[in-house]
């Protein structure tokens, strides 16, 4: 027997304002955090196009698993603290996250 495809719902307001509220606002902290730990690391500024060819392949490869490590931690952070405020504001957890992954 063949079943209708079950309609996909449009996630909350709530849920679309806090999800994209706190990736964006975790973007640009990432982003000044991620620079600043550089030059303090470094004592220069991390490089605005790694791919130049003034850039040396592992000051590149550094930039590029730095910037990747600290980004996805902060969309991590982000999107399981949009979810706990979400589940505090509603009392349920929101469209798309199982309880326990």
């Amino acid at each position: 027997m063949i079943t209708p495809m079950a309609r996909k719902q449009k996630p909350p307001l709530t849920w679309k304002l806090l999800g994209t509220g706190s990736a964006t606002l975790s973007g640009i902290a990432v982003r000044k955090l991620t620079d600043a730990a550089w030059y303090a690391a470094l004592g220069k500024t991390p490089p605005k196009n790694p791919a130049a060819p003034g850039v040396s392949w592992p000051e590149a490869l550094a930039w590029a698993a730095f910037s990747g490590l600290t980004v996805a931690g902060g969309r991590l952070l982000a999107a399981r603290g949009a979810a706990a405020a979400y589940q505090s504001l509603t009392g349920k957890l929101p469209p798309g996250v199982n309880e326990a992954g």
